[in-house]
């Protein structure tokens, strides 16, 4: 009985993650395509969870999409995040040192969800950017940072999704975004040179929980004329000494989590690269 209670709550899991901010209404069709069950048997899941306000119908186009209740949900879970409350102090201290925008992002399956964010006391169009709820990950410093360690199959879903230019330098090949974030993985850190808003650059570093999977990430972002290519350079390793204080006040530990990125590929490689490059004065 157990076995098929988990198998039955697999199959509606399989139905809300067919959803996502790029696809927000979906047809049963659809849902049913994606989840590879028989249409009958996505009817009868959607209705379920209609009925329990996970979903709900848009009866002028006969499409459903995410309800209040999970809204709601979400909402406590963010009120209850250890997250926020460890990195707040950490975020405040970057903004003050850099005197830079800070952004802290967790990783929601496809986008960047924005938790926590300071303007670093600078004013002017450039702090315009902390104001968005959610941003791409191809094309940001958080994005790419918390991407370059999620597994082959949920990079691939991110790619599937689309690669929009936003600027000139937004990097729309799913072949070079493979090797931008295999270079990442290398570092230990991603760098965002004006590809989601010309004139703005960006350096980011991974924040992992307790069993080590990357979820959150954090950057700091100003102007170019300001966050030169050298600067970022200088400014990463401080970044990724606060990104490791928030993964071990969140209950990380480097010598006892499991590496978690793509196949076999180097992952325990990647995650000693590391350890091995985190600066040794982190607190």
């Amino acid at each position: 009985m157990q076995t098929k209670n988990v198998k039955s709550a697999g199959k509606l899991l399989a139905v809300l993650e067919c959803f996502s901010s790029l696809d927000r209404r979906l047809s049963v069709a659809e849902i049913a395509r994606r989840t590879a069950l028989p249409r009958s048997t996505a009817h009868r899941l959607i209705l379920a969870l209609k009925e329990i306000g996970f979903l709900e119908q848009d009866r002028s186009r006969d499409e459903y999409r995410l309800g209040m209740k999970l809204f709601e949900l979400g909402s406590i879970v963010l009120f209850n995040m250890d997250l926020q409350r460890e990195a707040k102090p950490f975020v405040e201290a970057l903004a003050s040192l850099t005197r830079e925008a800070v952004h802290l992002c967790v990783f929601d399956g496809s986008r960047m969800v924005f938790v926590e964010r300071s303007s670093g006391g600078r004013t002017g169009q450039n702090n315009a950017t902390i104001t968005m709820e959610t941003t791409p990950c191809h094309c940001t410093g958080v994005g790419k940072v918390a991407l370059a360690f999620q597994p082959d199959a949920v990079i691939d879903r991110v790619i599937g999704f689309g690669l929009p230019a936003y600027t000139r330098n937004t990097i729309t090949d799913p072949t070079r975004l493979k090797e931008e974030l295999a270079a990442t993985r290398a570092r230990g850190f991603a760098l965002d040179f004006g590809e989601i808003e010309p004139g703005r650059n960006c350096v980011a570093a991974p924040i992992r929980n307790t069993g080590g999977q990357v979820f959150a990430a954090i950057s700091v972002s100003g102007s170019s004329t300001r966050l030169r290519p050298e600067t970022l350079e200088q400014l990463a390793p401080i970044l990724t000494s606060h990104a490791e204080s928030i993964s071990l006040r969140l209950g990380y530990n480097p010598d006892e989590a499991r590496p978690v990125t793509g196949k076999a590929r180097g992952r325990r490689t990647a995650r000693r690269k590391d350890e091995e490059t985190a600066p040794s004065g982190a607190a």
